[in-house]
């Protein structure tokens, strides 16, 4: 189980971090081709959740790792599985049906959240 839950925890850590890093430092006419739903969404907001993201990563990696407050990383992936539903949610309201991504990165974080309780 201990492996399992290092390879899709830092695998899942590495997509976050990468998709938060683009959404902190890029511009919202850099990100629109590869997201279309930041312009529905406030330039701040977008920054936010680049930042949650991050945050999101480092919580499922840390806490294993270092044995303090081992919680945490339950807690992160089951905050993306949240993060993804409400992703989900942007997709269908603003008509864009392709939602293969998010339903594939909800299901590794929910496999994410019990590998950790087995940890």
């Amino acid at each position: 189980m201990n492996i399992a839950y290092w390879i899709v925890a830092g695998l899942l850590a590495l997509f976050y971090l990468y998709a938060g890093t683009l959404k902190v430092i890029r511009s919202r006419d850099q990100l629109r081709p590869m997201m279309a739903w930041v312009d529905h969404i406030p330039p701040p907001a977008v920054r936010a959740l680049g930042t949650v993201e991050m945050l999101g990563a480092t919580g499922l990696i840390l806490p294993p790792l270092t044995g303090i407050a081992p919680l945490l990383a339950p807690a992160a992936a089951g905050g993306f599985v949240l993060l993804q539903a409400g992703a989900i949610t942007v997709h269908l309201i603003g008509e864009d049906r392709r939602i293969a991504l998010n339903a594939g990165l909800t299901v590794a974080a929910a496999v994410t959240i019990w590998l950790a309780t087995r940890l």
